[in-house]
């Protein structure tokens, strides 16, 4: 933790170095203490750009490339606003920062977090850690995606009928909420525990959690509005791809994994990455794996070798049939979606899901692809049958209730709980816990 936040204490001194525009104080003093996430990305891409790196927008990665000795090598993708058109890239070594998984969910900006990377990462033998801690969910207005929950400490909620429910603090009650919304009760929130002297400045703060709002003609502080239960999974949540040392190796030669791919185990434990805990992981891990990435193509210099693709699912099916990629993805959120399903877990629960998932992953092995565009989409379907599969294998694991991982049939700790759970594997998955794993 602390490594991490001293690189991104200085990583935030070079944002200021290439000119981003942090606010200043009375005094002139840049406040540092957050990043407005549009001017923050285009910050970094004038960065990439005047640094001579090519960027391809709208070209989604699909795989990895493998030499002979099963080093990545490089990756291959399609080019979308080019009727599909595939690119292959060579290198030395690859960094993995494709996100999390938030399985298409709703949630603003997350519908491009669909587990690709792990997926690219797990057909290459790469691990994953903590994919437990992945039941995270975020309260939206019910009409929009925007899942910022700075502004609900302020909140007290009610039901249909306008009475005031009692949850207890606005923050930790969270469960009994869940509880509610999980019996398809509505709910509605209203913000009227903020300071009247901080309502201007949390409009300037959080623009885009009042702009839904605004149109809708509702001012949350004083009008009670309707919330619901969205999830991020293991955008918000913890789990991701396991690490090998501290410079980001997944343990396959030549790649490395940054930001919400990786699992966040190391600064944020069993609880959500969300907000600064994420946003300091991804500037420190982000510098660890480049540097680490760059030192291992120099040192692996050598005659280029013909490079294999490693892309199965979704991608080259085996032999049968599979539904289309829209119905595999309605039928992985039937699984992980609901509060009664992911939010409060049980072991017959989670062992229903897996069957049902484990049927799905085989047929979409055996047949579910893609043409041209249609690639991607049966790509992410397929990346979503085998998020769900690590998710729920590592709940399964993990027979205790611990930060975001929630067992209704066991409610408490265990003393030998505090240790991490890796989860691997595609036609089989499996579950181990590392020698020295312990907190």
């Amino acid at each position: 933790m602390l490594r991490t936040v001293d690189e991104a204490y200085r990583r935030l001194g070079d944002l200021a170095t290439w000119g981003y525009p942090y606010p200043v104080d009375e005094a002139g003093r840049q406040r540092r203490g957050s990043l407005q996430g549009p001017q923050y990305l285009r910050t970094m891409r004038h960065r990439a750009r005047r640094a001579g790196v090519r960027i391809l927008d709208h070209s989604p990665a699909l795989e990895l490339l493998t030499d002979p000795d099963g080093a990545v090598g490089g990756a291959a993708g399609q080019r979308r606003q080019d009727g599909g058109r595939r690119w292959t890239v060579r290198a030395g070594a690859v960094v993995l920062a494709t996100g999390g998984c938030a399985f298409l969910s709703g949630a603003l900006g997350l519908n491009v977090d669909t587990g690709d990377g792990h997926l690219m990462a797990a057909e290459v033998g790469a691990a994953l850690s903590g994919m437990e801690f992945s039941a995270a969910y975020a309260l939206a207005p019910a009409f929009g995606g925007q899942t910022k929950g700075l502004m609900m400490q302020f909140a007290r909620y009610y039901d249909a009928d306008g009475r005031e429910l009692d949850v207890g603090d606005p923050l930790t009650g969270r469960d009994a909420l869940a509880r509610l919304a999980a019996t398809g009760q509505p709910l509605y929130a209203r913000l009227d525990r903020a300071p009247e002297s901080l309502r201007a400045a949390a409009r300037l703060a959080q623009p885009n959690y009042f702009l839904p709002l605004d149109k809708a003609g509702i001012d949350p502080f004083t009008t009670a509005y309707p919330v619901r239960f969205v999830l991020e999974g293991t955008v918000r949540g913890t789990g991701g791809l396991a690490l090998a040392g501290d410079d980001c190796a997944t343990g396959v030669p030549g790649l490395y994994a940054a930001g919400d791919v990786a699992t966040r185990e190391y600064v944020t434990g069993a609880i959500s990455g969300g907000g600064s805990h994420n946003a300091a992981w991804a500037m420190a891990s982000g510098t660890w794996a480049g540097a680490a990435a760059a030192r291992h193509a120099r040192r692996a210099s050598r005659p280029a070798a013909p490079l294999r693709p490693a892309g199965r699912a979704g991608l080259r099916p085996t032999g049968g049939a599979s539904r289309p990629a829209a119905e595999v993805v309605a039928a992985v959120q039937r699984e992980v979606v609901p509060l009664d399903r992911n939010y409060f877990r049980t072991g017959p629960g989670l062992r229903r899901s897996l069957s049902t998932l484990d049927g799905l992953w085989r047929e979409s092995a055996a047949g579910l692809s893609g043409a041209g565009p249609d690639a991607l989409p049966a790509r992410q379907a397929a990346a979503l049958v085998a998020h769900a599969r690590w998710m729920y294998a590592a709940a399964l694991a993990r027979a205790e209730t611990r930060g975001l991982h929630r067992r209704d049939d066991q409610p408490q700790a265990r003393p030998d709980g505090a240790r991490r759970i890796r989860v691997g594997g595609l036609d089989q998955v499996w579950t181990a816990v590392p020698v020295g794993s312990g907190a």
